[in-house]
């Protein structure tokens, strides 16, 4: 005789915990379909390596001014409903980037693309708070949270491969084709707001009005109204890990292609490889969650290795060494991939549900304001110095800003644990 599924165990799927992860890889497809194509599109259009940084600022400079916005609408409004924004809207977007024939148009793109990316932490955070139990959170957050690399393995073997054989809009066409199987597939897996309704109802979880972190356990201070300051400082961190973070991924690529004489395939495959390493780290940086590590800690370890593969991709331009770009593109993807898994799984810690889309949301806004100016500032300095060194340079400056505010994290929640 078998036992019943509880509404907890039967909405926490497999099914569900993959539609997450495609709902957290579905927006960047556009992002990582414009860098893993940026040579071609280049050549194409006739524009240069900082118009295409300045695409993918538009996008997040969309994501950000939306975040706040959708992260409280999150909520508010169906998980269903959510996920047609996200899906549907990148497919839009890449069907409008796809026969976009001047640059204008790659922007109105990038402006429909931003919202469907804003949105989809508050929304895969939100299902996680109220369809999985409390011990399989953690290790949830890093599941979903690589799909963000899985889109970039993705983007990096499928977009290269596609355009040289049927051009960019045959490329941003296919992206789009697979944005609309995924939110169909979806319907049968996400659970509708009765099913959400039945999982809280049975299995109640009572939680303090406003939580902190301390040593990685939970313990109650504040109101109900105002988030906890260490919100501000996850913020604060993701906007700065997000400049160095976005600044590689959208022109790694175009590094290894121009500087150091990739093939346009093997450029994508140099983002695949970051991709590939960041789905396994991302896994691995949510289970040090689960057994406890305090949040800050990792940060700075995280910070102190992207620090490392910046100096890889330096050397890789100052000294020719092709060898230096799948180092660097390794240490890209075991560290400051983690960065969002540690502070998403943080997140989760310190608010209550009931406000941890409008958390979400404010440290989304942090981290699309870093993922714009990221390859924005690069792409400015490439324009300008005509090399890529000066924006690695900058790249390994986001990183030691992080590391810094992740060290005064560490030194506030030190002197928490001696006062309590």
């Amino acid at each position: 005789m078998t036992t019943p599924k509880t509404p907890a165990a039967a909405s926490a799927s497999t099914g569900l915990l993959i539609i997450l992860l495609c709902a957290m890889g579905a927006g960047p497809l556009f992002n990582y379909g414009v860098s893993v194509s940026s040579a071609l599109i280049i050549e194409e259009l006739g524009i240069s390596a900082g118009q295409i940084g300045f695409i993918v600022t538009v996008v997040f400079a969309a994501a950000a001014v939306s975040s706040m916005w959708l992260g409280n609408l999150a909520d508010k409004i169906s998980v269903r409903a959510q996920m047609l924004f996200i899906f549907l809207g990148t497919a839009i977007a890449l069907v409008v980037a796809a026969f976009a024939h001047s640059y204008w148009l790659l922007l109105i793109a990038a402006v429909l693309a931003g919202p469907a990316q804003a949105i989809s932490n508050p929304t895969t955070n939100r299902v996680i708070i109220r369809a999985v139990p409390l011990a399989k959170r953690t290790g949830w957050i890093g599941i979903k949270q690589s799909g963000v690399q899985a889109s970039q393995l993705f983007s990096g073997l499928f977009f290269p491969a596609v355009a040289l054989a049927l051009g960019w809009t045959g490329a941003a066409l296919g992206g789009a084709v697979v944005c609309v199987l995924l939110w169909l597939i979806s319907l049968k897996y996400v659970p509708s707001p009765a099913q959400l309704a039945r999982r809280k109802s049975t299995m109640p979880e009572p939680e303090p009005p406003e939580v902190t972190v301390d040593t990685g356990k939970i313990s109650t201070v504040g109101t109900k109204d105002k988030l906890p300051a260490i919100v501000y400082f996850f913020a604060a961190i993701a906007m700065l890990s997000g400049m160095g973070m976005q600044a590689t991924n959208v022109y790694l690529p175009l590094f290894a292609v121009q500087e150091l004489n990739f093939s346009l395939v093997l450029g994508g495959v140099a983002t695949a490889v970051s991709g590939i390493i960041g789905v396994v780290s991302r896994i691995a940086w949510s289970r040090r969650m689960q057994a406890g590590a305090e949040p800050s800690r990792l940060l700075m370890i995280i910070s102190a290795g992207a620090l490392l593969g910046v100096f890889a991709f330096l050397g890789a331009t100052l000294w020719q060494q092709p060898a230096l770009v799948w180092v660097g593109a390794a240490l890209h993807g075991v560290t400051v991939f983690g960065a969002n898994v540690v502070i998403n799984a943080g997140l989760l810690r310190v608010v209550p549900s009931h406000k941890i889309g409008a958390a979400s949301g404010l440290n989304s806004m942090g981290m699309y304001t870093g993922f714009a100016l990221g390859p924005l500032i690069m792409g400015l300095l490439h324009d300008v110095t005509h090399s890529f060194a000066t924006g690695w340079l900058f790249v390994g400056l986001s990183y030691l800003l992080c590391g810094v505010v992740t060290v005064v994290l560490y030194r506030r929640t030190i002197a928490k644990e001696n006062r309590s």
